[in-house]
């Protein structure tokens, strides 16, 4: 797929948490839009990208001079009190431009020296090992959560084409294991798996989250719907797996490997939960 790259000297990245994510005090966004273009991502019906007008994945703005101006969004807003940051909440910060760019790794080393109460940093992309030796110094105040919706290539192949293959986002979750770094998998949303999803997991994480277009879309699924997501299920000839009650077989399955207190549901996995109070 062919992206236009523009280049933006945003005044602003902080934003207030609200919403969904109203759990944390601000949202951060490396860059807007994502090449990633998967076909279920509920930002292809918000303003940022309808207002648009360009098919989603086809562009993105890249945030120049980002670092200096977080620094100072920063210290003004642990000034006033506790921060935590979703990061990010309506891209990938580890998107492929981010190999050259690298705005997302400026605004981690504001954040080493300057960090902010609790940090999750959202992906589905392998190149967030590049930051581990940071991440790790942000000890229990940081969590990955990387985005696993199945365990099954030909599902990823069929719903996000331009994603990052399932084995190697395992093994990224793996790597981070071995580094310390608080992780977690987020089954978001949920994709059809096979009944060896929980045993593949259990090693990687001792912490999952569960989501579905009914629950996270912000909607109630109705902007999913309006993607025509059905239709691709339908060519799968797995129409069942569209359906409210999908994600309690998921968390049924994940219940066999995992404990009640290592399993969250939909907006109580994404938000800061009790890392953010560690010390």
């Amino acid at each position: 797929m062919n992206t236009e790259l523009l280049y933006k000297y945003p005044k602003t990245l902080m934003n207030k948490g609200s919403g969904f994510l109203s759990g944390y005090s601000h949202t951060l966004n490396p860059y807007t839009g994502c090449a990633f273009s998967c076909s279920y991502c509920y930002v292809r019906q918000m303003p940022v990208s309808t207002f648009r007008k360009q098919e989603w994945g086809t562009w993105i703005d890249i945030k120049k001079e980002a670092a200096p101006t977080f620094q100072k969004e920063l210290l003004k807003a642990k000034a006033k009190g506790p921060v935590t940051i979703f990061m990010s909440s309506s891209t990938d910060p580890y998107q492929p431009i981010e190999h050259k760019e690298k705005i997302t790794q400026s605004l981690l080393e504001i954040m080493v020296d300057n960090p902010p109460d609790f940090l999750l940093v959202q992906t589905r992309s392998p190149l967030v090992r590049r930051d581990m030796k940071m991440l790790q110094q942000l000890g229990t105040k940081v969590r990955v959560s990387m985005t696993v919706e199945t365990d099954r290539e030909d599902i990823r192949k069929h719903f996000a084409p331009y994603a990052p293959p399932i084995p190697a986002r395992l093994k990224t979750l793996q790597l981070l294991a071995e580094f310390g770094i608080p992780a977690q998998v987020a089954i978001a949303p949920v994709l059809p798996s096979s009944e060896r999803f929980a045993e593949i997991l259990r090693p990687l994480v001792n912490r999952v989250c569960i989501d579905d277009y009914f629950m996270g879309d912000g909607s109630g699924g109705k902007r999913t719907h309006k993607m025509g997501l059905q239709a691709l299920y339908r060519n799968l000839e797995m129409e069942e797996w569209y359906h409210p009650s999908v994600y309690q077989m998921v968390y049924k399955r994940m219940r066999q490997y995992f404990s009640e207190d290592e399993l969250f549901i939909s907006q109580k996995g994404e938000l800061k939960s009790e890392v953010y109070y560690e010390k």
